[in-house]
């Protein structure tokens, strides 16, 4: 296996594990009751990433699996800015105070509603630190994808096959 697959399968292994890690905390969030809509947005898009490396990490690995040359590198650049956008609207929305504090807590617009308001301000600052992590993931797999080193975006360009003199 070439480079550019292990280091292409490595950041789709890491943005699978930060997709799951941010459903199965905003997940519980939304169990408990703090459900505004940018933790709905946020599962939104965990959801996504997971449907989308599905295609993704199977077209990574092998060429084949890339039906069309450019969906790799448009799918990598939705999900790059989608996990941008949850990143910085979750970040703005918790502000940075302690989850220890009363006051916080309890008029934070994100977590009111909560049934154990402390952990689900804990569960959102964590959610909030795996959408960066993703998010960077998300933007190294753009930059490969771009670059036509791994995912199928781009098989086009200088023909290797013989030419038909030599045939």
């Amino acid at each position: 296996m070439a480079m550019k697959e292990m280091l292409g399968l490595a950041l789709r292994g890491l943005e699978f594990l930060w997709a799951l890690l941010i459903m199965a905390l905003t997940g519980n969030m939304i169990a408990m009751g703090a459900d505004p809509a940018v933790v709905n947005y946020t599962m939104f898009c965990a959801a996504f990433a997971m449907l989308c490396l599905l295609y993704l990490i199977p077209a990574t690995a092998n060429d084949k699996y890339a039906f069309v040359g450019f969906l790799p590198l448009a799918l990598d650049g939705l999900l790059t800015l989608f996990w941008f956008c949850a990143a910085v609207a979750l970040a703005a929305k918790l502000g940075v105070h302690s989850c220890s504090r009363d006051s916080y807590v309890n008029t934070n617009s994100v977590i009111r509603g909560a049934s154990s308001p402390h952990s689900a301000c804990r569960e959102a600052q964590a959610s909030t630190a795996f959408l960066w992590f993703g998010f960077a993931a998300f933007v190294g797999s753009l930059v490969i994808s771009a670059t036509g080193m791994g995912g199928g975006a781009s098989r086009g360009g200088i023909r290797r096959g013989p030419a038909m003199s030599q045939v």
